[in-house]
């Protein structure tokens, strides 16, 4: 294992740009550990599929609401914050060649696979060089670096894009998401990707009240969108700094989502306007 923080003079990036990926990680003052997996593919118990992959663990997005971040508990103290350290999985493109699993995979649930560091590192790409082109794959992301490989992603016989929608911009993205793209760069993604005829899906998350629009989501996305997937916020999920933050920043939508009963009629008045809108919906997550 490889870590790097500030002083990266140590890091050997196998196979990739050093001088590129070093720049980087100065310039973000990010930790970079670099691991190698026993196993890429993990079964799982998400809604629509059967397993996960997750080649990088931990996410530069720093998104504050992220229920990922449960996992830094079993991480190292000197990683540091959530949104300042990446575990890569250097070896994941090997363990990837010449398997096939049954069922529908997902890319991916405890990391964002084009995270900024993946423009350099690229390690996502890799994958998707040397995995099974039959495998029902869905992909993730809330960054517009995914079309970098489309050319990879039309040799799919079953696949899918996401990318996270919603309406946070200017001073609520910058407290809730500080690090991805803007959902206009996002928004202009899936409309790429639809024109490279590659199936596309909005997963509009997370929905709280008072600061998301799902009406206007859908309306700029329904002509480029083949389905949509609709995730509420999990309060608890989210942890106790978000729910600081949401309750200092934006109490009048912390006092709804902290309310059993406000929180449910919230959730029903919100279900009722996506039945609707009249999309395709995948699913509605209500945590």
């Amino acid at each position: 294992m490889i870590y790097a923080k500030k002083n990266i003079s140590n890091v050997a990036m196998c196979e990739l740009d050093c001088a590129k990926c070093e720049a980087f990680l100065a310039s973000k003052e990010m930790n970079l550990i670099k691991t190698k997996a026993k196993e890429i593919f993990t079964k799982t118990k998400l809604p629509g599929c059967a397993w996960v992959l997750n080649q990088y663990v931990g996410c530069e997005h720093a998104c504050n609401y992220c229920y990922a971040k449960f996992i830094a508990k079993w991480k190292p103290t000197d990683y540091g914050k959530w949104g300042t350290w990446v575990e890569a999985k250097i070896n994941a493109p090997e363990l990837i060649c010449n398997r096939k699993v049954k069922g529908d995979v997902f890319m991916s649930s405890i990391s964002d696979p084009y995270q900024p560091i993946e423009k350099d590192l690229k390690l996502t790409r890799r994958i998707l060089e040397n995995l099974d082109k039959e495998t029902n794959l869905s992909i993730l992301t809330k960054s517009d670096l995914v079309v970098r490989d489309i050319d990879i992603l039309k040799k799919f016989k079953n696949l899918a894009v996401g990318l996270t929608i919603n309406s946070f911009s200017g001073k609520i993205k910058e407290i809730f998401e500080p690090n991805s793209p803007s959902n206009e760069k996002r928004i202009e993604a899936l409309q790429k990707l639809k024109q490279d005829s590659i199936a596309t899906y909005a997963f509009v998350s997370p929905i709280i009240p008072g600061l998301i629009d799902l009406e206007d989501i859908v309306n700029k996305t329904k002509s480029f969108v083949d389905y949509y997937w609709f995730e509420f916020l999990n309060l608890r999920g989210a942890g106790k700094e978000f729910a600081e933050i949401l309750k200092k920043e934006f109490p009048a939508s912390y006092k709804i989502v902290s309310d059993s009963e406000l929180y449910k009629k919230f959730i029903e008045q919100s279900t009722k306007t996506i039945k609707g809108l009249g999309i395709k919906v995948r699913g509605i997550v209500k945590h």
